[in-house]
Protein backbone atom coordinates (compact mmCIF):
# COMPACT_ATOMS: atom_id res chain seq x y z
CA UNK A 1 0.00 0.00 0.00
CA UNK A 2 1.19 3.37 -0.54
CA UNK A 3 2.22 5.68 2.38
CA UNK A 4 2.84 8.60 2.98
CA UNK A 5 5.73 9.76 0.62
CA UNK A 6 8.46 11.88 2.06
CA UNK A 7 10.09 14.72 -0.11
CA UNK A 8 12.91 12.89 -1.36
CA UNK A 9 16.35 14.98 -0.63
CA UNK A 10 19.02 15.27 -3.75
CA UNK A 11 22.01 13.21 -2.49
CA UNK A 12 25.21 14.43 -1.93
CA UNK A 13 27.59 14.47 -4.65
CA UNK A 14 29.82 11.41 -4.49
CA UNK A 15 32.59 13.32 -5.55
CA UNK A 16 35.03 15.19 -2.60
CA UNK A 17 36.28 18.39 -5.06
CA UNK A 18 35.41 21.52 -3.50
CA UNK A 19 32.42 23.49 -5.19
CA UNK A 20 32.09 27.06 -6.22
CA UNK A 21 28.90 29.18 -5.34
CA UNK A 22 28.03 32.75 -5.57
CA UNK A 23 25.28 34.36 -3.68
CA UNK A 24 23.43 37.94 -4.25
CA UNK A 25 21.58 39.82 -1.78
CA UNK A 26 19.49 42.68 -3.87
CA UNK A 27 18.87 44.52 -1.03
CA UNK A 28 16.91 48.32 -0.36
CA UNK A 29 20.10 50.01 0.27
CA UNK A 30 23.02 48.15 -1.28
CA UNK A 31 23.53 44.70 -3.58
CA UNK A 32 26.27 42.59 -2.22
CA UNK A 33 27.86 39.32 -2.78
CA UNK A 34 29.32 36.45 -1.91
CA UNK A 35 32.12 33.89 -3.57
CA UNK A 36 32.54 30.62 -1.49
CA UNK A 37 34.23 27.71 -1.68
CA UNK A 38 32.67 24.93 -0.66
CA UNK A 39 33.96 21.74 0.88
CA UNK A 40 31.12 19.30 1.07
CA UNK A 41 33.62 16.38 3.37
CA UNK A 42 32.93 18.71 6.34
CA UNK A 43 30.82 20.59 5.17
CA UNK A 44 31.48 23.93 5.20
CA UNK A 45 32.66 27.23 3.04
CA UNK A 46 35.06 29.46 2.70
CA UNK A 47 34.25 33.20 1.43
CA UNK A 48 36.83 34.01 -1.25
CA UNK A 49 35.25 37.10 -3.19
CA UNK A 50 33.19 40.38 -1.36
CA UNK A 51 31.77 42.73 -3.68
CA UNK A 52 28.90 45.58 -2.57
CA UNK A 53 27.23 48.43 -4.83
CA UNK A 54 24.99 50.63 -3.06
CA UNK A 55 22.18 51.23 -5.90
CA UNK A 56 19.38 52.46 -2.95
CA UNK A 57 16.54 49.89 -4.87
CA UNK A 58 14.24 51.66 -2.12
CA UNK A 59 14.63 54.79 -3.39
CA UNK A 60 11.27 54.81 -5.22
CA UNK A 61 8.71 57.11 -7.22
CA UNK A 62 7.04 58.55 -4.50
CA UNK A 63 3.58 58.35 -6.51
CA UNK A 64 3.69 55.21 -7.77
CA UNK A 65 5.85 53.05 -5.66
CA UNK A 66 7.54 51.82 -8.89
CA UNK A 67 11.53 51.16 -9.08
CA UNK A 68 13.03 54.26 -10.71
CA UNK A 69 14.45 53.41 -14.46
CA UNK A 70 17.74 54.81 -13.58
CA UNK A 71 18.12 52.64 -10.77
CA UNK A 72 17.18 49.61 -12.43
CA UNK A 73 19.72 50.75 -15.01
CA UNK A 74 22.34 51.07 -12.24
CA UNK A 75 21.31 47.75 -10.80
CA UNK A 76 21.25 45.70 -13.74
CA UNK A 77 24.60 46.85 -14.66
CA UNK A 78 25.81 46.00 -11.22
CA UNK A 79 24.40 42.58 -11.39
CA UNK A 80 26.22 42.25 -14.86
CA UNK A 81 29.19 42.94 -12.79
CA UNK A 82 28.84 40.57 -10.08
CA UNK A 83 28.37 37.85 -12.52
CA UNK A 84 31.05 38.16 -14.28
CA UNK A 85 33.48 38.06 -11.09
CA UNK A 86 31.63 35.10 -10.21
CA UNK A 87 32.06 33.55 -13.99
CA UNK A 88 35.98 34.56 -13.85
CA UNK A 89 36.12 32.60 -10.47
CA UNK A 90 34.31 29.78 -11.42
CA UNK A 91 31.59 29.56 -9.76
CA UNK A 92 29.04 26.29 -10.72
CA UNK A 93 25.85 28.47 -10.01
CA UNK A 94 24.93 32.35 -9.02
CA UNK A 95 22.00 32.14 -5.93
CA UNK A 96 20.30 35.28 -6.28
CA UNK A 97 17.64 36.87 -4.10
CA UNK A 98 15.26 40.04 -3.16
CA UNK A 99 14.07 41.54 -0.85
CA UNK A 100 11.40 44.01 0.27
CA UNK A 101 12.15 47.02 -2.24
CA UNK A 102 11.44 44.22 -4.87
CA UNK A 103 9.06 42.76 -3.39
CA UNK A 104 6.95 45.92 -2.39
CA UNK A 105 7.41 47.73 -5.99
CA UNK A 106 4.36 47.00 -8.41
CA UNK A 107 6.85 46.62 -11.50
CA UNK A 108 9.45 44.39 -9.59
CA UNK A 109 8.54 40.95 -11.02
CA UNK A 110 8.96 43.37 -14.43
CA UNK A 111 12.45 44.33 -13.22
CA UNK A 112 13.14 40.88 -12.59
CA UNK A 113 12.14 39.81 -15.87
CA UNK A 114 14.53 42.25 -17.36
CA UNK A 115 17.39 41.34 -15.21
CA UNK A 116 16.88 37.65 -15.80
CA UNK A 117 16.72 38.85 -19.62
CA UNK A 118 19.91 41.18 -19.59
CA UNK A 119 22.36 39.54 -17.31
CA UNK A 120 20.64 35.63 -17.33
CA UNK A 121 20.74 35.41 -13.79
CA UNK A 122 17.26 34.18 -12.26
CA UNK A 123 16.63 36.64 -9.00
CA UNK A 124 14.48 34.82 -6.37
CA UNK A 125 11.61 37.49 -4.45
CA UNK A 126 11.91 35.78 -0.76
CA UNK A 127 9.08 36.92 1.84
CA UNK A 128 9.92 38.67 4.96
CA UNK A 129 9.88 35.23 7.19
CA UNK A 130 11.70 33.82 4.70
CA UNK A 131 14.16 36.44 4.46
CA UNK A 132 14.65 36.30 8.56
CA UNK A 133 14.57 32.49 8.46
CA UNK A 134 17.79 32.64 6.11
CA UNK A 135 19.71 35.29 8.19
CA UNK A 136 19.22 32.88 11.24
CA UNK A 137 21.36 29.88 9.17
CA UNK A 138 23.76 33.02 8.19
CA UNK A 139 25.08 33.59 11.52
CA UNK A 140 24.68 30.27 12.58
CA UNK A 141 27.35 29.15 10.19
CA UNK A 142 29.49 32.04 11.48
CA UNK A 143 28.76 31.80 15.27
CA UNK A 144 28.02 29.20 18.11
CA UNK A 145 25.09 29.79 20.02
CA UNK A 146 26.24 27.07 22.33
CA UNK A 147 22.70 26.15 22.75
CA UNK A 148 21.96 29.07 24.71
CA UNK A 149 19.22 31.41 23.05
CA UNK A 150 20.27 34.41 20.91
CA UNK A 151 18.02 37.34 19.35
CA UNK A 152 19.60 38.50 16.19
CA UNK A 153 18.33 41.83 14.58
CA UNK A 154 18.78 42.74 11.17
CA UNK A 155 18.65 46.07 10.03
CA UNK A 156 18.27 46.98 6.80
CA UNK A 157 17.27 49.39 4.25
CA UNK A 158 13.72 48.32 3.54
CA UNK A 159 13.00 46.30 6.77
CA UNK A 160 14.15 44.49 10.39
CA UNK A 161 14.39 40.84 11.11
CA UNK A 162 13.98 39.79 14.78
CA UNK A 163 14.93 36.28 15.01
CA UNK A 164 15.03 34.21 18.38
CA UNK A 165 16.71 30.56 18.56
CA UNK A 166 19.26 29.22 20.37
CA UNK A 167 21.61 26.72 17.13
CA UNK A 168 18.29 24.39 16.77
CA UNK A 169 15.13 25.86 15.10
CA UNK A 170 14.15 29.21 15.32
CA UNK A 171 11.60 29.98 17.75
CA UNK A 172 10.50 33.50 16.34
CA UNK A 173 10.80 34.65 13.36
CA UNK A 174 9.49 37.93 12.24
CA UNK A 175 9.88 41.10 9.93
CA UNK A 176 8.90 44.24 10.16
CA UNK A 177 8.65 47.61 7.75
CA UNK A 178 10.96 49.53 9.66
CA UNK A 179 14.55 50.05 7.47
CA UNK A 180 16.95 53.19 7.56
CA UNK A 181 16.07 54.02 3.71
CA UNK A 182 12.53 53.62 4.15
CA UNK A 183 12.05 55.62 7.19
CA UNK A 184 14.65 58.62 6.14
CA UNK A 185 13.00 58.56 3.07
CA UNK A 186 9.50 59.17 4.49
CA UNK A 187 10.07 61.07 8.09
CA UNK A 188 13.52 63.12 7.53
CA UNK A 189 13.39 66.20 5.60
CA UNK A 190 16.07 68.02 7.52
CA UNK A 191 19.58 68.20 7.97
CA UNK A 192 20.71 67.96 10.63
CA UNK A 193 17.96 66.17 11.73
CA UNK A 194 15.09 67.82 14.24
CA UNK A 195 14.34 67.61 17.58
CA UNK A 196 10.84 67.40 15.98
CA UNK A 197 11.48 64.85 13.02
CA UNK A 198 13.54 63.01 15.36
CA UNK A 199 11.43 62.80 18.46
CA UNK A 200 8.43 61.64 15.73
CA UNK A 201 10.78 58.97 14.45
CA UNK A 202 11.77 57.53 17.74
CA UNK A 203 7.92 57.32 18.28
CA UNK A 204 7.02 55.87 15.01
CA UNK A 205 9.83 53.16 15.41
CA UNK A 206 8.55 51.87 19.10
CA UNK A 207 4.99 51.99 17.60
CA UNK A 208 6.42 49.75 14.68
CA UNK A 209 8.49 47.42 16.75
CA UNK A 210 6.50 46.93 19.73
CA UNK A 211 4.49 44.05 18.12
CA UNK A 212 7.49 41.75 17.11
CA UNK A 213 9.43 42.32 20.14
CA UNK A 214 6.17 41.11 22.24
CA UNK A 215 5.86 38.56 20.13
CA UNK A 216 9.83 37.62 20.52
CA UNK A 217 9.29 38.47 24.30
CA UNK A 218 6.83 35.08 23.68
CA UNK A 219 9.11 32.83 22.96
CA UNK A 220 11.64 33.12 25.90
CA UNK A 221 11.35 30.50 28.59
CA UNK A 222 11.09 31.55 32.32
CA UNK A 223 14.63 33.12 33.29
CA UNK A 224 16.05 33.04 30.15
CA UNK A 225 18.27 36.38 29.06
CA UNK A 226 19.22 35.83 25.60
CA UNK A 227 22.70 38.01 24.24
CA UNK A 228 21.12 40.41 21.21
CA UNK A 229 23.72 39.29 18.08
CA UNK A 230 23.22 42.65 15.33
CA UNK A 231 23.57 41.86 11.36
CA UNK A 232 24.37 43.55 7.84
CA UNK A 233 25.12 47.28 7.22
CA UNK A 234 23.69 50.11 9.45
CA UNK A 235 24.98 47.48 12.74
CA UNK A 236 28.38 46.88 11.13
CA UNK A 237 29.31 50.72 10.36
CA UNK A 238 28.31 51.48 14.32
CA UNK A 239 30.05 49.31 15.35
CA UNK A 240 33.23 50.56 12.92
CA UNK A 241 32.71 53.91 14.37
CA UNK A 242 32.18 52.65 17.62
CA UNK A 243 35.88 50.82 17.67
CA UNK A 244 37.63 53.68 16.17
CA UNK A 245 36.63 55.87 19.08
CA UNK A 246 36.98 53.45 21.86
CA UNK A 247 40.07 51.62 20.28
CA UNK A 248 41.34 53.95 17.63
CA UNK A 249 41.09 51.59 15.06
CA UNK A 250 38.82 49.05 13.03
CA UNK A 251 39.19 45.75 14.46
CA UNK A 252 40.16 43.21 11.45
CA UNK A 253 37.18 40.88 12.11
CA UNK A 254 33.92 42.41 13.57
CA UNK A 255 32.13 39.26 14.20
CA UNK A 256 32.40 38.85 18.17
CA UNK A 257 33.09 42.80 18.51
CA UNK A 258 31.28 44.07 20.84
CA UNK A 259 29.31 47.34 21.97
CA UNK A 260 26.83 48.37 24.85
CA UNK A 261 23.54 50.40 24.62
CA UNK A 262 24.75 53.84 26.69
CA UNK A 263 27.79 53.93 23.69
CA UNK A 264 24.94 53.21 20.79
CA UNK A 265 23.01 56.31 22.31
CA UNK A 266 26.34 58.33 22.91
CA UNK A 267 27.04 57.73 19.23
CA UNK A 268 23.26 58.60 17.87
CA UNK A 269 23.86 62.21 19.76
CA UNK A 270 26.67 63.34 18.23
CA UNK A 271 25.52 61.73 15.22
CA UNK A 272 21.59 63.82 14.89
CA UNK A 273 23.71 66.66 15.38
CA UNK A 274 25.73 66.39 12.10
CA UNK A 275 25.21 67.54 8.52
CA UNK A 276 24.44 64.41 6.20
CA UNK A 277 28.33 65.97 4.99
CA UNK A 278 29.71 65.78 8.32
CA UNK A 279 28.71 62.48 9.10
CA UNK A 280 30.10 61.16 5.86
CA UNK A 281 33.79 62.38 7.50
CA UNK A 282 33.20 60.50 10.45
CA UNK A 283 36.06 57.66 10.60
CA UNK A 284 34.19 54.32 10.56
CA UNK A 285 31.36 55.78 8.30
CA UNK A 286 30.68 53.46 5.17
CA UNK A 287 29.71 54.71 1.63
CA UNK A 288 26.78 56.34 1.54
CA UNK A 289 26.05 55.39 4.89
CA UNK A 290 25.80 59.00 6.11
CA UNK A 291 22.50 59.61 4.90
CA UNK A 292 20.74 57.05 6.29
CA UNK A 293 22.46 56.07 9.09
CA UNK A 294 20.60 57.96 12.23
CA UNK A 295 17.47 56.57 11.52
CA UNK A 296 19.28 52.54 10.73
CA UNK A 297 21.06 53.65 14.48
CA UNK A 298 17.80 54.71 16.00
CA UNK A 299 15.99 51.58 15.05
CA UNK A 300 18.49 49.59 16.60
CA UNK A 301 18.65 52.05 20.43
CA UNK A 302 14.80 51.81 20.69
CA UNK A 303 14.90 47.91 20.29
CA UNK A 304 17.37 47.45 21.84
CA UNK A 305 15.48 49.22 24.63
CA UNK A 306 12.39 47.40 24.64
CA UNK A 307 13.93 44.13 24.10
CA UNK A 308 16.18 44.72 27.73
CA UNK A 309 19.27 44.21 26.60
CA UNK A 310 22.37 46.48 27.49
CA UNK A 311 24.95 45.41 24.75
CA UNK A 312 24.80 43.73 21.45
CA UNK A 313 27.52 41.38 19.54
CA UNK A 314 28.03 41.66 15.73
CA UNK A 315 28.29 38.80 13.42
CA UNK A 316 29.48 39.33 9.31
CA UNK A 317 27.36 36.55 8.30
CA UNK A 318 23.49 37.29 7.06
CA UNK A 319 21.17 36.91 4.56
CA UNK A 320 23.67 36.53 1.28
CA UNK A 321 25.78 33.50 3.82
CA UNK A 322 22.26 32.32 5.03
CA UNK A 323 21.62 32.25 1.11
CA UNK A 324 24.60 29.77 0.26
CA UNK A 325 24.13 27.49 3.26
CA UNK A 326 20.39 26.91 2.62
CA UNK A 327 21.35 26.03 -0.80
CA UNK A 328 24.03 23.47 0.70
CA UNK A 329 21.15 22.16 2.55
CA UNK A 330 18.87 21.86 -0.39
CA UNK A 331 21.12 19.62 -2.11
CA UNK A 332 22.11 17.43 0.44
CA UNK A 333 25.54 19.04 1.54
CA UNK A 334 24.44 19.48 5.10
CA UNK A 335 23.64 16.23 7.02
CA UNK A 336 24.44 16.75 10.70
CA UNK A 337 24.58 20.00 11.67
CA UNK A 338 21.63 22.55 11.31
CA UNK A 339 19.75 19.17 9.80
CA UNK A 340 16.07 20.23 11.30
CA UNK A 341 16.66 23.21 8.83
CA UNK A 342 16.85 20.37 5.90
CA UNK A 343 12.90 20.00 6.55
CA UNK A 344 11.85 23.14 6.74
CA UNK A 345 9.25 22.93 3.75
CA UNK A 346 7.52 19.76 5.21
CA UNK A 347 7.12 20.94 8.45
CA UNK A 348 6.03 24.54 7.71
CA UNK A 349 3.59 22.68 5.08
CA UNK A 350 2.28 20.23 7.93
CA UNK A 351 2.19 23.50 10.08
CA UNK A 352 -0.26 25.29 7.62
CA UNK A 353 -2.26 22.40 7.38
CA UNK A 354 -2.80 21.31 10.75
CA UNK A 355 -3.70 25.64 11.44
CA UNK A 356 -6.59 24.99 8.35
CA UNK A 357 -8.00 21.76 9.35
CA UNK A 358 -7.09 19.71 6.70
CA UNK A 359 -7.65 15.80 6.63
CA UNK A 360 -4.24 14.66 6.19
CA UNK A 361 -4.97 10.91 6.29
CA UNK A 362 -6.41 11.80 3.24
CA UNK A 363 -4.30 14.64 1.91
CA UNK A 364 -1.14 12.20 2.75
CA UNK A 365 -2.64 9.71 0.58
CA UNK A 366 -3.07 11.93 -2.28
CA UNK A 367 0.02 13.22 -1.69
CA UNK A 368 1.66 9.89 -2.34
CA UNK A 369 -0.10 9.18 -5.34
CA UNK A 370 0.37 12.44 -6.94
CA UNK A 371 4.54 11.50 -6.49
CA UNK A 372 4.10 7.69 -7.27
CA UNK A 373 2.60 9.16 -10.88
CA UNK A 374 5.11 12.00 -11.02
CA UNK A 375 7.95 9.48 -10.33
CA UNK A 376 6.16 7.33 -13.25
CA UNK A 377 5.52 9.45 -15.76
CA UNK A 378 9.25 11.14 -15.36
CA UNK A 379 11.23 10.73 -18.35
CA UNK A 380 8.17 9.27 -20.11
CA UNK A 381 5.47 12.35 -20.38
CA UNK A 382 7.32 15.23 -18.52
CA UNK A 383 10.65 15.73 -17.20
CA UNK A 384 10.38 18.03 -14.27
CA UNK A 385 13.05 17.39 -11.49
CA UNK A 386 13.29 17.02 -7.66
CA UNK A 387 12.39 20.36 -6.99
CA UNK A 388 9.14 20.47 -8.88
CA UNK A 389 8.42 17.11 -7.03
CA UNK A 390 8.49 18.80 -3.51
CA UNK A 391 6.22 21.76 -4.72
CA UNK A 392 3.70 19.11 -6.16
CA UNK A 393 3.92 17.01 -2.58
CA UNK A 394 3.44 20.39 -0.91
CA UNK A 395 0.36 21.38 -3.19
CA UNK A 396 -1.21 18.07 -2.60
CA UNK A 397 -0.86 18.42 0.75
CA UNK A 398 -2.66 21.36 1.14
CA UNK A 399 -4.94 21.28 -2.26
CA UNK A 400 -7.94 21.47 0.09
CA UNK A 401 -7.23 23.82 2.94
CA UNK A 402 -9.73 26.19 1.09
CA UNK A 403 -12.76 23.84 3.22
CA UNK A 404 -11.60 25.79 6.17
CA UNK A 405 -13.47 29.21 4.45
CA UNK A 406 -16.25 27.39 2.32
CA UNK A 407 -16.73 24.47 0.62
CA UNK A 408 -17.95 26.18 -2.70
CA UNK A 409 -15.00 27.32 -4.85
CA UNK A 410 -12.89 26.05 -2.08
CA UNK A 411 -9.76 25.62 -4.57
CA UNK A 412 -10.28 28.97 -4.97
CA UNK A 413 -9.91 29.68 -1.35
CA UNK A 414 -7.09 26.98 -1.26
CA UNK A 415 -5.19 29.82 -3.65
CA UNK A 416 -5.63 32.86 -1.28
CA UNK A 417 -5.04 30.94 1.69
CA UNK A 418 -1.88 29.06 0.45
CA UNK A 419 -0.54 32.77 -1.12
CA UNK A 420 -0.68 34.39 1.89
CA UNK A 421 0.64 31.84 4.11
CA UNK A 422 4.01 32.17 6.07
CA UNK A 423 5.36 29.29 3.74
CA UNK A 424 9.41 28.67 5.33
CA UNK A 425 11.56 27.75 3.07
CA UNK A 426 10.00 28.46 -0.24
CA UNK A 427 10.66 31.51 -2.73
CA UNK A 428 7.72 34.01 -3.69
CA UNK A 429 7.61 32.51 -7.06
CA UNK A 430 7.81 28.71 -5.56
CA UNK A 431 4.54 29.01 -3.18
CA UNK A 432 2.63 30.85 -6.12
CA UNK A 433 3.56 27.78 -8.07
CA UNK A 434 2.24 25.58 -5.06
CA UNK A 435 -1.10 28.01 -4.83
CA UNK A 436 -1.61 27.19 -8.33
CA UNK A 437 -1.36 23.80 -8.16
CA UNK A 438 -3.87 23.89 -5.59
CA UNK A 439 -6.23 26.25 -7.54
CA UNK A 440 -6.27 23.42 -10.55
CA UNK A 441 -7.13 20.16 -8.63
CA UNK A 442 -10.55 20.61 -9.77
CA UNK A 443 -12.60 22.84 -11.74
CA UNK A 444 -11.37 24.46 -14.49
CA UNK A 445 -8.34 23.58 -15.79
CA UNK A 446 -5.46 26.57 -16.36
CA UNK A 447 -6.62 29.14 -18.40
CA UNK A 448 -4.59 32.42 -19.68
CA UNK A 449 -7.11 34.15 -19.00
CA UNK A 450 -6.71 34.00 -14.81
CA UNK A 451 -4.80 36.22 -13.85
CA UNK A 452 -2.99 33.97 -11.02
CA UNK A 453 -1.58 31.82 -14.13
CA UNK A 454 -0.83 34.30 -16.49
CA UNK A 455 1.16 36.19 -13.83
CA UNK A 456 3.34 33.34 -13.95
CA UNK A 457 6.54 32.90 -16.54
CA UNK A 458 5.84 30.56 -19.49
CA UNK A 459 8.20 27.72 -18.08
CA UNK A 460 6.19 27.99 -14.49
CA UNK A 461 3.02 28.03 -16.41
CA UNK A 462 3.88 24.74 -17.81
CA UNK A 463 4.86 23.14 -14.68
CA UNK A 464 1.05 24.41 -12.81
CA UNK A 465 -0.12 22.79 -16.36
CA UNK A 466 1.67 19.55 -16.27
CA UNK A 467 1.77 19.00 -12.12
CA UNK A 468 -2.02 19.93 -11.86
CA UNK A 469 -3.03 17.28 -14.24
CA UNK A 470 -1.52 14.58 -12.28
CA UNK A 471 -2.46 16.15 -8.46
CA UNK A 472 -6.23 15.88 -10.10
CA UNK A 473 -5.73 12.44 -10.90
CA UNK A 474 -4.31 11.60 -7.50
CA UNK A 475 -7.62 13.31 -5.87
CA UNK A 476 -9.36 11.44 -7.88
CA UNK A 477 -7.88 8.05 -5.98
CA UNK A 478 -8.87 8.97 -3.07
CA UNK A 479 -12.28 10.09 -3.35
CA UNK A 480 -13.84 8.66 -0.76
CA UNK A 481 -11.05 9.59 1.57
CA UNK A 482 -11.12 5.87 2.92
CA UNK A 483 -7.96 4.58 1.40
CA UNK A 484 -9.88 2.41 -1.47
CA UNK A 485 -7.00 2.01 -3.58
CA UNK A 486 -3.93 0.03 -2.34
CA UNK A 487 -1.69 1.34 -5.06
CA UNK A 488 -1.26 2.79 -8.92
CA UNK A 489 1.09 1.32 -11.48
CA UNK A 490 1.27 3.48 -14.70
CA UNK A 491 2.42 2.25 -18.44
CA UNK A 492 2.72 4.14 -21.20
CA UNK A 493 2.81 2.95 -24.71
CA UNK A 494 4.46 5.52 -26.28
CA UNK A 495 3.18 4.23 -30.09
CA UNK A 496 0.00 4.23 -29.58
CA UNK A 497 -0.13 7.27 -27.27
CA UNK A 498 -1.70 5.90 -24.26
CA UNK A 499 -1.35 5.81 -20.21
CA UNK A 500 -2.71 2.75 -18.87
CA UNK A 501 -3.58 3.38 -15.27
CA UNK A 502 -3.51 0.29 -13.44
CA UNK A 503 -5.35 0.56 -9.90
CA UNK A 504 -4.94 -2.49 -7.27
CA UNK A 505 -8.30 -1.96 -4.12
CA UNK A 506 -7.50 -1.96 -0.48
CA UNK A 507 -10.34 -4.46 -0.26
CA UNK A 508 -10.33 -7.20 -3.04
CA UNK A 509 -14.30 -6.71 -2.74
CA UNK A 510 -14.49 -3.32 -3.10
CA UNK A 511 -15.21 -2.31 -7.01
CA UNK A 512 -13.94 1.00 -6.49
CA UNK A 513 -17.12 2.79 -8.37
CA UNK A 514 -16.77 6.42 -7.32
CA UNK A 515 -12.97 6.61 -7.72
CA UNK A 516 -13.59 5.17 -10.88
CA UNK A 517 -16.24 7.60 -11.92
CA UNK A 518 -14.00 10.51 -10.62
CA UNK A 519 -10.82 9.19 -12.92
CA UNK A 520 -13.04 9.55 -15.49
CA UNK A 521 -14.41 13.11 -14.56
CA UNK A 522 -10.95 14.15 -14.50
CA UNK A 523 -8.89 12.55 -17.01
CA UNK A 524 -10.17 14.86 -20.10
CA UNK A 525 -7.78 17.81 -18.75
CA UNK A 526 -4.69 14.95 -18.10
CA UNK A 527 -5.16 13.91 -21.83
CA UNK A 528 -5.51 17.09 -23.19
CA UNK A 529 -1.93 18.75 -21.71
CA UNK A 530 -0.43 15.54 -22.58
CA UNK A 531 -1.67 14.80 -25.54
CA UNK A 532 -1.81 10.99 -24.58
CA UNK A 533 -5.52 8.50 -24.19
CA UNK A 534 -5.92 7.51 -20.40
CA UNK A 535 -7.17 4.16 -19.94
CA UNK A 536 -8.04 3.06 -16.30
CA UNK A 537 -8.26 -0.74 -15.24
CA UNK A 538 -9.12 -2.41 -11.75
CA UNK A 539 -6.35 -4.84 -11.35
CA UNK A 540 -7.76 -7.76 -8.34
CA UNK A 541 -4.16 -9.02 -8.22
CA UNK A 542 -1.04 -7.96 -6.24
CA UNK A 543 0.96 -6.09 -8.63
CA UNK A 544 4.59 -3.98 -8.18
CA UNK A 545 4.84 -0.65 -8.95
CA UNK A 546 7.66 0.33 -11.89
Amino acid sequence: MIKSVPVMRIPAPSAEKQRTLAAIDMGTNSLHMVVVRIDPTLPTFTIIAREKETVRLGDREVKTGNLKPEIMKGAIASMQRFCEIATVLNAEQVVAVATSAVREAPNGKDFLKLLEKEVGVRVNLIPGQEEARRIYLGVLSGMDFNQEPHVIIDIGGGSTELILGDGHEPRSLSSTKVGAVRLTSEFVSTDPISSQEFKYLQAYIRGMMERPVEELQAHLKPGERPRLVGTSGTIETLAEIHARETLGTEPSVLTGYEMSLDDLRGIISRLRKMSEEERADVPGMSERRSEIIVAGALILQETMAMLGVESIAICERALREGTIVDWMLTHGLIEDRLRFQSSIRQRSTMKIARKYQVDLDSSERIAAFALSLFDQTRDRLHEWDLEARELLWTAAILHNCGVHVNHSSHHKHSYYLIRNSELLGYTETEIEIIANLARYHRKSAPKKKHDNYSNLPKQERKLVSQLSALLRLAVALDRRAIGAIAQVQCEYDQQKQEVYLKLQPTDPGDECALELWSLEQKKEVFEQEYEVKLVVELVKTPMGVR
